[in-house]
């Protein structure tokens, strides 16, 4: 018997299996509760304390409206599903108090099950991944039609007591994603829209960009293609196209400095339209409810002070100003679909004020 051979061969061995167990465990292992649990505590859907959750904790009783409870509590989502036995599409029962989104919101058959979502403008669209139970969400609230309907039989620049500011809603990444194919944001007529956001093959749903539990993005992930990228920050500096669509011939620039551009030039035909054409000046803040106040915001400005100047043309611009910052990470979820709004409501002022879009070039 070679017991040397039989040594060398178990050295082998050892080492073969010890970096098979090793790959096994770092690359196809399920992880830990304890890391999941970790990384969902983390996470906007673990945030007990937020306004998402807690906005009807002091009414009395803290009944949560049917037409939110289905996001704004894992009761109410369940209940949506139907995964409560009751009839899916709808939250039936009264949900209370505060509950946010665990486990079982997402874990359970319906919702692994579910292919397909209807967005506000009733547009089904068909998705056959595990991404279903995060457009339910974000989606947002309003669509074309909704201003549509708003709008229909006003003169266009007349204001009207009938009107009000429209709002999208928020965290509305799954519409901007889709882009025109679902018409959440206000698309003017007989204007071409780019659809669905085609990303590559293996980074092209919710859950392939974030991590389903934490929704932080990872940057190692995008490094390979895009260069520079090691923080989460540097995510913003990302850009593909080399076309210079806001005319300042800088070719470099991130993706999100040209549609912040366009979004500017945007703001600045709303406040030149409330001054000129309106008569009231408007002023806008991202962060605060109802976000289109009237004044130059030089002053102070409170609840009491939301615009109520509207005109037709106004809450179509508005309404697009306000998507675009609603979803915070636009530039990478389909910066053209965002900056086509942008323009547009642009050039629509351009009709009663003057807007320079000469330099621009729309996507």
């Amino acid at each position: 018997m070679n017991w040397q051979r039989i040594a060398i061969w178990g050295i082998i061995f050892v080492v073969v299996g010890g970096v098979a167990i090793w790959a096994y465990g770092f690359f196809w292992a399920p992880e830990s509760i304890a890391t999941v649990t970790d990384r969902w505590a983390r996470s906007g859907h673990a945030a007990a304390a937020s306004e998402s959750f807690t906005h009807w904790a002091d009414d009395d009783p803290p009944v949560i409206p049917g037409v939110c409870a289905n996001c704004h509590s894992m009761d109410g989502y369940l209940d949506y599903l139907g995964a409560d036995g009751s009839e899916p599409g709808q939250v039936d029962n009264e949900v209370l108090g505060v509950s946010v989104l665990a486990c079982r919101t997402c874990h359970n058959q319906p919702a692994q099950e579910m292919t397909t979502v209807t967005f506000p403008s009733t547009t089904t669209v068909e998705e056959p991944t595990q991404s279903t139970t995060c457009m339910v969400c974000h989606q947002g609230r309003r669509s074309t039609e909704d201003v549509e309907g708003a709008v229909a039989g006003l003169e266009p620049d007349t204001v009207s007591d009938d009107l009000s500011f429209i709002n999208v809603h928020y965290a509305i990444a799954a519409a901007t994603l889709l882009g025109g194919d679902t018409r959440v944001g206000y698309q003017y007529p007989r204007r071409a829209y780019v659809g669905r956001f085609e990303h590559v093959a293996d980074y092209d749903t919710c859950i392939e960009c974030h991590d389903p539990h934490s929704t932080f993005r990872n940057p190692d992930e995008c490094s390979p293609c895009h260069l520079g990228v090691v923080n989460e920050a540097d995510l913003r500096q990302i850009r593909t196209s080399g076309v210079d669509y806001d005319g300042d011939g800088n070719t470099e620039e991130p993706i999100r400095e040209e549609m912040v551009s366009f979004r500017e030039t945007l703001y600045a035909a709303i406040q030149a339209y409330g001054d000129e054409v309106v008569g009231q000046p408007i002023t806008y803040d991202p962060v605060a409810f109802p976000y289109f106040y009237a004044g130059s915001g030089g002053e102070e400005l409170t609840f009491d002070d939301a615009y109520d100047s509207w005109t037709p043309r106004l809450v179509k611009a508005a309404y697009n100003y306000h998507y675009s910052w609603a979803d915070g990470g636009a530039y990478v979820h389909n910066a053209e679909y965002v900056m086509q709004l942008l323009y547009d409501s642009a050039e629509d002022l351009s009709e009663v004020v003057d807007v320079d879009l000469q330099t621009f070039k729309r996507p």
